[in-house]
């Protein structure tokens, strides 16, 4: 064990681990079960870099124009921030994560997820320099790790970096979905089927239009994630405490984005207004609400499907993939798993949701102490969003099928044909009909036939799938 301080005292800490004081503090106040998000710890490790890297633009600008001037404290050593640097890029791939103890869940606006990044890397490097963990008077982790950085501007700020990569594939999954979607519709294009409104047969439509619908509506969420990055782009990084900038150089809060724009690809902008960014996180409920607009649509077609392929009724028109047996009891039982799962998923969005717009508003005064829970909410709602969106894609739409002919019979059987023929028989006589098949439990044809309303060859081409299918009718239809 080596021993650390700090000004509450002194604790133990175990000679090898990467984490300090501070972390081992939070572990003890924080005794939660869910880890830190993997995403914005490897955020953390591009933020970090981004800020090294600044720093030492910074020495080198300094050294260009004011060469006698003395640098800022903690830039005394510039070499650590080599090593620093090379540290945070190990975080940013993932490296050291076993040695984040502080869990999703705590107080402190994020200063523990800041602090337990700073011991690590400030004795990754440590290593990097032949030392060993904890010498401090080398590389500290106030002193050197954080330096020009404050918890407010670099946690949020990285949150929302690994919130547009989830962001992205987000996207490609709903595209993925789309075209599956896509190809459900062209192949059913024509498949007749009965519109339901309140569960009750309505009138005849076609598995096209039913899967067209579905598929603007996929496009719709994806139109609206790709407009989540404008919100979400600005950062605070630079800013500091309270975005005020105080005790931060000039030259690195002008710089410091433009650093993590080149070292991630990723379009963060400077925010012109660091106070509002620190304080303000309308824009994390904003996305998040266009990310529980698209659970519910998902939501929506996962229960149909679900509704259409039961046994409720008879013989379903459409049948899922069989994924796993269903029960343990009763053999040769098949559930509608995926989109179980999908619905599930969907709920456990909109208590986010909730979860989200709630503590946003608990931000106080020149900040928001719930940081850390609102972004690990919001990046369980893109993971388990992009997730829904492959599963229901591969798992469910890739193998669906469509039974025609049993479709097509419904439509004839259902009084609910009726409907198209009230332009040519009026209300009173499609009426009659209607009550006829209710009363006899059979075809428009049978109906039809012992009703002698309409002419076989005038009723067979009023109800041909073409016809039926067509936006609306003419005079001209009429004659």
């Amino acid at each position: 064990m080596r021993e650390e301080k700090d000004f509450l005292g002194k604790l133990p800490v175990p000679e090898n681990a990467l984490y300090g004081i501070h972390a081992i503090r939070s572990a003890g106040n924080f005794p939660g079960r869910d880890p830190f998000h993997p995403a914005w710890y490897r955020a953390m490790g591009l933020v970090k870099q981004a800020a090294y890297r600044c720093i030492l633009s910074f020495k080198r600008a300094a050294d260009g124009k004011f060469p006698d001037d003395k640098l800022p404290a903690g830039m005394e050593r510039m070499e650590v921030f080599d090593h620093l640097e090379q540290a945070a890029a190990e975080m940013a791939s993932g490296k050291y994560y076993d040695h984040i103890i502080v869990p999703a869940v705590q107080g402190g606006a994020g200063t523990s997820i800041n602090m337990n990044v700073n011991e690590i890397l400030a004795n990754a490097a440590l290593i990097h320099m032949g030392r060993a963990p904890g010498e401090y008077d080398v590389i500290d982790p106030y002193r050197h790790a954080n330096l020009f950085q404050s918890t407010n501007d670099v946690v949020p700020t990285a949150l929302k970096l690994a919130v547009m990569q989830k962001l992205h594939l987000l996207e490609e999954g709903i595209n993925s979905l789309r075209a599956r979607m896509e190809k459900l519709e062209g192949n059913y294009r024509d498949s007749m089927r009965m519109a339901y409104t309140q569960m009750q047969q309505a009138l005849p439509s076609s598995y096209g239009m039913l899967f067209s619908a579905y598929n603007e509506a996929l496009a719709r969420d994806w139109w609206r994630i790709s407009k989540c990055f404008e919100r979400i782009k600005v950062v605070n990084l630079g800013g500091g405490a309270t975005g005020s900038g105080l005790a931060v150089p000039r030259y690195y809060v002008m710089e410091v984005v433009h650093q993590l724009q080149q070292l991630t690809n990723v379009p963060v902008t400077r925010s012109d207004n660091h106070t509002d960014t620190t304080q303000n996180l309308d824009a994390l409920v904003e996305v998040h609400g266009i990310m529980k607009a698209h659970a519910v649509n998902l939501e929506k077609i996962a229960s149909d499907l679900r509704l259409m392929a039961s046994d409720l009724t008879g013989a379903p028109e459409v049948s899922l993939p069989k994924r796993q047996p269903g029960s343990s009891m009763m053999p040769g039982k098949v559930n509608p798993v995926i989109p179980e799962y999908v619905i599930s998923i969907a709920h456990k969005v909109y208590s986010n949701d909730q979860l989200i717009t709630s503590l946003c508003g608990q931000g106080c005064l020149d900040l928001n102490a719930y940081v850390p829970l609102i972004g690990h909410a919001m990046l369980d709602s893109l993971e388990m969003l992009t997730a829904a969106c492959n599963s229901m894609g591969s798992l469910l739409l890739e193998e669906l099928e469509v039974h025609g002919s049993l479709s097509l019979e419904k439509v004839l059987r259902s009084p609910a044909i009726t409907t198209a023929l009230m332009p040519y028989l009026g209300y009173r006589d499609a009426e009659q009909l209607a009550a006829y098949m209710q009363q006899h439990a059979c075809s428009i044809w049978e109906a039809n036939e012992a009703l002698g309303l309409v002419d076989f060859a005038e009723l067979k081409d009023l109800i041909a799938p073409e016809r039926l299918l067509r936006l609306g009718y003419s005079l001209k239809d009429k004659r």
